[in-house]
């Protein structure tokens, strides 16, 4: 890591950390809801300690919904966010928080160059999130301990959490994030280290040098 005259103006995005991920309707399984809302509130804590400012994003449904339904406890925010502190809080309908939003807006006049995204899920509502900052200019750090997959089974085939988690983190930092644990990022606050980034390239050629070995 290295730590450059330029530091990043942060925020940290925390998305979807609601009751329906905790054993619920669509409950997290890796890596556990447990220790990865654990870390969520870490990042949190250690945001505010900071000042670096947190938006909070929660999930929108319809009533009839099996997950996020409005007006459930499944769709209601975690306790450990709710309890928290926020600086701006943010409703959606879809995957990305940006989108439908007053996300980007509120970014901008905040000054905020780097978001920091944990929450869940990390295929789906991170992902797009994180893609969608990349096009919009932004740089991304992803907690992968404090985010977290759940299994598919479709006409594509089978995936478990591990994998899908594991698979989308590579892929984010071959390109579109720094990715890294929440005790690292904390620690970056602490030294103004900046998380290492990756190339599309060079993150191939290790996987190529890897399998010839």
């Amino acid at each position: 890591m290295s730590n450059p005259a330029h530091q990043p103006r942060r925020a940290l995005v925390v998305v979807d950390v609601q009751n329906d991920y905790d054993g619920g309707n669509l409950a997290i399984q890796h890596p556990p809801f447990g220790e990865s809302v654990a870390n969520v509130a870490r990042a949190m804590d250690a945001a505010a300690a900071a000042e670096i400012k947190i938006v909070v994003v929660k999930q929108m449904a319809p009533e009839t919904s099996p997950i996020f339904a409005k007006g459930s406890h499944g769709g209601e925010l975690h306790p450990e966010i709710a309890r928290r502190g926020r600086d701006h809080y943010v409703e959606k309908a879809l995957p990305s928080a940006f989108t439908g939003t007053d996300l980007e807006e509120w970014l901008r006049a905040n000054s905020i160059d780097t978001i920091a995204v944990v929450g869940y899920m990390t295929h789906n509502c991170d992902l797009s999130t994180i893609i969608h900052a990349v096009h919009m200019g932004f740089a991304v750090e992803f907690l992968s301990d404090a985010s977290g997959s759940v299994p598919y089974a479709n006409s594509a085939g089978y995936a478990s959490a591990q994998d899908i988690h594991r698979v989308v983190s590579v892929v984010l930092q071959s390109r579109f994030a720094a990715v890294l644990k929440t005790t690292e990022w904390i620690d970056c606050l602490k030294t103004g280290a900046m998380p290492e980034r990756d190339t599309i390239y060079a993150s191939n050629q290790r996987a190529l040098k890897r399998n010839a070995a």
